[in-house]
């Protein structure tokens, strides 16, 4: 977007220490963000000047702003050993970025409902883009299943266990499942890799998804949609969609994972 550079000043901070804050702000009744950049803070006065950047990029995004629905378009529905399309770079720059800011903020691992969460505006327009028809379109006819009128549902993981990634084929409530990593561009470890699994057997994969950040991952369930990875602890933040059967399915998944949430939120 356009940017413009100038000067801020922020109350004094006790002491030195290197800093970035990015709020939204708005400027000619258009919502932007501000970026400050990395700075030393000293005792110097009742105030220190920083200087900021100015991204007038806007809250308001549309779908065809953050998903690049003409690459999933593009892409080959993959058959075997069951149906799953890999997009790297799904979610459009700038708005991976700001998404990426906005990711809702919490230490416990496992799958949180989104009711659960706290998050900002350009995460919110990410979700609204997902939930949106454009792509229950784009993924209907990829997969050549009838999504309309199917109720969605949404988890979000900021966390991975050493426990975590074991083999499974998603519940036969599911029809289809939808993953988007919100993780760094490149993704650095071994483990946490989700594989496309042949059998019931972590070393027979058809393919291997890194969760660099944008990728998405869409898979229809079947009894053989086998898929899990090699074990990965610390930070791996990743969007579950699912489109089910039943608003009943949303319901009791729901209740289940409130349960699980309130259970590992006494342990952290």
């Amino acid at each position: 977007g356009h940017r413009k550079h100038g000067i801020m000043k922020t109350p004094q901070f006790l002491g030195e220490r290197f800093f970035a804050y990015a709020p939204v702000v708005v400027v000619g009744g258009v919502p932007c963000l501000w970026t400050i950049l990395w700075g030393r803070c000293r005792l110097s006065g009742s105030v220190v000047e920083v200087a900021v950047v100015l991204d007038t990029a806007s809250t308001d995004m549309n779908s065809d702003h953050i998903l690049d629905l003409d690459a999933l378009d593009r892409t080959e529905r993959n058959t075997q050993p069951y149906e799953y399309i890999v997009v790297p770079n799904f979610i459009r720059e700038p708005a991976l970025s700001l998404v990426q800011a906005d990711y809702p903020r919490f230490g416990q691992p496992g799958s949180i409902p989104l009711s659960q969460l706290t998050y900002g505006p350009f995460f919110k327009r990410l979700i609204e883009a997902l939930d949106g028809e454009a792509f229950e379109r784009a993924i209907s006819q990829k997969f050549h299943v009838e999504l309309s009128g199917k109720p969605t549902m949404f988890t979000v993981r900021a966390r991975c266990r050493a426990s975590d990634g074991k083999i499974h084929t998603d519940s036969a409530t599911k029809i289809i499942t939808v993953l988007l990593y919100l993780n760094d561009a490149t993704w650095p470890n071994e483990g946490g890799r989700l594989r496309i699994l042949r059998s019931d057997r972590l070393d027979e994969f058809a393919a291997e998804v890194p969760p660099d950040g944008g990728t998405l991952l869409a898979f229809r369930r079947s009894d053989h949609s086998y898929h899990g990875h090699e074990s990965y602890e610390g930070p791996r933040r990743a969007i579950q969609m699912n489109w089910v059967r039943s608003r009943l399915v949303v319901g009791r998944e729901q209740f289940r994972h409130k349960i699980s949430t309130m259970f590992k939120r006494m342990k952290v």
